[in-house]
């Protein structure tokens, strides 16, 4: 996909540079510095790209917004917002086994939703690195009063979601890497986390006889037990990839380190001025 910047006036453009120096990590500097759940899911899945992003300031191409996904959120958080004002259980809950779960009531919950400009936070030891994550919902039990961590999923899938499979599927790997992290800032946070958290998958129904303005959904319930236990020792090689001067080597499936070189090969086709730390790549 060709990504074309813009703005609401507009084409605009595009440097290839972020132009917000916050956003910017400075090896060793003092000054606090976030990083959020989804660029933590980018040092895993490439070091390379990650450390090109938040450390060499460059603005990779993005992907179009999900906005049914984020429709089907934003109605969903409504539904359970209000079985949180009434300290209700939800109507999913008892035919799941869950008869004794509310939707966690606490002030700060629309923040710890709100990945853009809060989530939840904890500082990672005595760095000034501060980790942040947008958590869909949190529940309660209502019994132990361990909270419960919840990521809403949207799909369109043929057939019924067989609860083994997707939570074995590879492309789903990512989704249990958010659970454990959000379950890790929780802990940090001084919360007591339930060792089970849940995707609420809602898979459209693609076997009706037509749209006539309506998308209907099944609903599934699927139980994760989360694991924190190798989380810290990622985030310590991260604080440490961040405080280095040189440019790690890619992940050997990273798509865009290929293209990079790729590209720089086509468009110099004798050869390229890569510097000392770039080992390889267009960058």
């Amino acid at each position: 996909m060709i990504d074309l910047k813009r703005n609401k006036k507009g084409f605009v453009k595009a440097t290839g540079c972020r132009v917000k120096a916050s956003s910017i990590y400075s090896p060793h500097q003092q000054e606090d510095f976030k990083i959020s759940r989804g660029k933590f899911s980018d040092f895993l899945s490439c070091p390379r790209c990650f450390y090109l992003n938040r450390v060499k300031g460059l603005d990779p191409p993005g992907t179009p917004g999900w906005t049914l996904n984020e429709t089907t959120d934003r109605l969903l958080k409504k539904e359970f917002d209000e079985c949180r004002h009434r300290q209700i259980p939800h109507r999913l809950f008892a035919p799941n086994g869950l008869g004794h779960v509310v939707p966690f009531d606490h002030p700060q919950m629309d923040k710890w939703r709100d990945s853009l400009h809060h989530g939840l936070m904890l500082r990672h030891k005595d760095t000034n690195i501060i980790l942040t994550g947008g958590v869909d919902d949190i529940w309660q039990d209502t019994r132990t009063n361990q909270l419960i961590v919840v990521d809403y999923k949207s799909q369109a899938k043929s057939g019924l979601v067989d609860k083994r499979e997707y939570l074995d599927d590879p492309y789903h790997q990512g989704y249990k890497t958010q659970m454990d992290f959000y379950s890790y800032l929780l802990s940090g946070m001084g919360f007591e986390v339930h060792p089970t958290a849940y995707f609420l998958v809602c898979n459209a129904k693609r076997e009706e006889d037509g749209f006539h303005k309506t998308m209907n959904f099944d609903e599934y319930l699927i139980p994760y037990n989360w694991d924190m236990s190798w989380i810290e020792e990622e985030i310590d090689e991260m604080v440490s990839l961040m405080n280095q001067h040189q440019i790690p080597q890619p992940h050997e499936s990273c798509k865009n380190c290929a293209y990079s070189d790729q590209y720089a090969r086509a468009v110099h086709p004798d050869g390229i001025d890569r510097g000392d730390d770039s080992q390889g790549s267009l960058f």
